[in-house]
């Protein structure tokens, strides 16, 4: 019991690693609780799709597949679906991994309805089987699976979803995914992964070559600031969700478009330079853009 426990712990330390605050001291204990169940189950599903888990198996056994399955993606992928489905029934047995029967508690507390995890699941897969896209429009339907679904889940946590809101959220949360995408360019193609339009490179006479370099040339720093001006676009578009919301969850909000903005900043300052690594927003940074964020939403 106690290996389950640390294995659960250390999913949900990378939190304070991401780029915006997942669940910050400010919120209520509960929403806290609740957040933090949601990213256990995003970064265990992520974790899985880019064969990240922590080695010796242990995922594998927990979700009820043989140790040696450890990095069958697919099989992972099933057999995590399957214990969703478990947290969802009222049968026994419950869910079998860890950070699923910690979810169970959200989602009934909450209401939360199976379709924004399965989402995220069906995008993992379909990393599994697509690895380019050719167009905006395509890499636009994949958000649409791997990012949206987040934020219709704290909506969701936090009682406040609307038609309108969902709207505003699933701009905001392409637009963060579009971030993380500029930022990675380099670990994604480590994995034969481009989550770059082949239009846009097209565009702007950039082959996988010139990715792959240890440094941007003049095309690759064009692409990369074309793409951070469409997420940039985009963030504004959801950015009023921040002001249609009142008290700490308007800084939750707040948080979430202010780390995109504080990304986007901290590549603008490389130079769109991301070959080297991914460029990181100070703390500095990020606080000074919540505050932006809040006053130009209040």
């Amino acid at each position: 019991m106690s290996g389950r426990r640390d294995h659960t712990r250390t999913v949900l330390d990378q939190a304070a690693h991401e780029n915006f605050p997942v669940a910050p001291f400010f919120l209520p204990r509960a929403w806290r609780a609740d957040l933090m169940a949601l990213y256990g189950f995003a970064r265990l599903v992520d974790d899985i799709g880019d064969g990240d888990l922590a080695p010796g198996g242990g995922d594998a056994v927990l979700l009820g597949l043989d140790r040696e399955r450890y990095d069958d993606r697919p099989a992972l992928l099933d057999a995590l679906e399957a214990d969703l489905h478990r947290v969802f029934s009222d049968r026994a047995p419950g869910p079998k991994h860890p950070l699923m029967r910690r979810l169970g508690p959200t989602v009934r507390r909450c209401a939360l309805t199976p379709e924004p995890f399965l989402g995220l699941i069906e995008a993992n897969r379909q990393d599994q089987r697509i690895s380019r896209y050719a167009t905006y429009g395509d890499l636009a339907a994949y958000c649409e699976l791997s990012a949206n679904p987040v934020g219709r889940l704290v909506l969701g946590v936090t009682g406040t979803s609307s038609p309108e809101r969902v709207r505003l959220s699933d701009a905001i949360c392409t637009a963060l995914q579009l971030v993380e995408h500029i930022q990675d360019v380099a670990e994604d193609l480590g994995r034969d992964r481009v989550y770059l339009p082949a239009e846009d490179l097209k565009r702007f006479g950039v082959t996988e070559d010139d990715l792959a370099a240890p440094s941007a040339g003049a095309p690759v720093r064009a692409l990369i600031a074309f793409e951070a001006e469409r997420a940039g676009r985009l963030l504004d578009e959801g950015a009023p969700l921040v002001g249609s919301v009142q008290g700490r969850l308007r800084l939750l909000l707040a948080g979430f478009v202010a780390g995109g903005r504080a990304a986007l900043q901290a590549v603008a300052a490389a130079d769109h330079d991301v070959l080297a690594g991914p460029p990181k927003p100070t703390r500095l940074s990020l606080l000074r853009e919540v505050g932006a964020t809040l006053r130009r939403e209040g």
